[in-house]
């Protein structure tokens, strides 16, 4: 017996050894492609961080991100919570014809916050209402996967639809043209056996943006226009997103697909003051460079794009948008000449100076996605008052 555990605590001794050698022999690795995210790296000793905890935290965390061969651990233990049943992994559950969808919790939201929101956002409609007139204001609201496609979720999961028509109801209360709001929920959950989200991603499919942009040019009175009046092109067909990171259960891969329109020629694309200059909404080397597919419109999100279109009109719009928009914006290249779009998490300005300083804006869309906006702590930047904001660091932030 003494030599059965002599022997035991010679092994355990030996992976102990063995481990802490190649912690020390192999690279370390800076990103994780399978949970989207950063990884701890080895931490500086200082003696000020010993003592006061911070470095035993970081040591604990960098051992976790760094453990060997630590994505096929992490794909490993996925696989034994589905053979025991779970349908509900990570935050993301199991949902039926391989659909992943994130779990909504009503306790990731800050009542607080989402008061907050809904004053800023409601003095913003109601200022930019008055000006423009509410034909040439709306604020189109984005539900989440789970709220789109309540069908493709486990018996027991809550969709969050209750939520979102609360949240709704508070805003149209504090609207002087409640009009003006268009909920795009209803709308998406009549096409829900059609390919509106992506399986493994949050976002929506050009599909799902497409039926969003006609109710949008229904409400706004615009001419709309068909999925006859567009060749769709099948740009990608190996695209697992972020929601499909959480989990890395196989499911099939998505598509991205392209509505290409000939009111989508002649456009000039300027983001950021000519930081990035394009003759195209879509970018389909720099989607092809990362994990991230949906980057092909737009390349990626950034504070400011200014667009130019060949459309014979005097109308400019105004967009105030998180990452849904941008497979929607190339909808509306006939609609408008000028289209500036603002993403408030990634820039400094406020809106409202925005406004002031382009005489020429005639229109304003603000469209979000609907958990985004409860929980956005950005949206300070429509504030009356506010000036200048921190500036959001955009390689940090993986979601949108």
């Amino acid at each position: 017996m003494r030599k059965i555990r002599l022997i035991g605590i010679l092994l355990f001794s030996a992976m102990l050894a063995g481990y802490t050698f190649i912690y020390h022999i192999v690279p370390q690795k800076e990103f994780s492609v399978l949970e989207n995210r950063s990884l701890e790296t080895r931490p500086e000793f200082r003696l000020s961080d010993l003592l006061n905890g911070d470095y035993q935290e970081h040591y604990e965390t960098y051992l976790n991100d760094q453990m060997f061969q630590r994505d096929r651990w992490v794909s490993l233990a996925v696989t034994l919570e589905r053979l025991a049943g779970k349908k509900e992994i990570n935050g993301v559950y199991i949902g039926k014809d391989g659909y992943l969808l994130e779990k909504y919790d009503d306790s990731d939201l800050e009542d607080v916050q989402i008061e907050e929101n809904i004053r800023i956002l409601s003095s913003f409609l109601n200022d930019a209402a008055t000006r423009y007139g509410k034909k040439r204001t709306t604020f189109l609201i984005i539900p989440d996967k789970a709220a789109a496609l309540p069908d493709k979720l486990p018996a027991y999961a809550n969709a969050g639809i209750e939520k979102d028509n609360s949240v709704l109801t508070a805003l149209k209360s504090r609207l002087s043209e409640p009009e003006i709001v268009l909920d795009a929920g209803p709308i998406l959950r009549d096409h829900q056996d059609e390919y509106i989200y992506y399986r493994t991603d949050h976002h929506w499919t050009t599909l799902g943006a497409w039926y969003a942009y006609r109710a949008w040019a229904r409400h706004t009175g615009h001419p709309a226009k068909a999925l006859e009046d567009f060749s769709r092109e099948t740009i990608f067909d190996d695209f697992y997103g972020t929601t499909y990171n959480k989990v890395h259960i196989k499911v099939p891969a998505d598509e991205v697909e392209l509505f290409h329109h000939p009111a989508e020629n002649g456009v000039v694309i300027n983001a950021d003051d000519g930081d990035l200059l394009s003759d195209s909404f879509y970018f389909p080397k720099e989607a092809a460079e990362g994990f991230n597919r949906y980057n092909v419109f737009f390349s990626k999100n950034t504070a400011r794009i200014h667009i130019q279109t060949a459309a014979d009109t005097d109308r400019c719009l105004l967009v105030v948008k998180d990452s849904f928009a941008n497979c929607f914006l190339p909808f509306l290249a006939g609609d408008y000449k000028e289209i500036l779009m603002i993403d408030c998490r990634y820039g400094k300005e406020n809106v409202r100076d925005i406004l002031a300083a382009h005489e020429e804006i005639t229109d304003v869309l603000v469209m979000y996605n609907s958990r985004k906006f409860m929980q956005d702590t950005n949206l300070r930047a429509l504030d009356e008052g506010a000036k200048k904001m921190d500036t959001f660091d955009a390689d940090s932030f993986f979601d949108e």
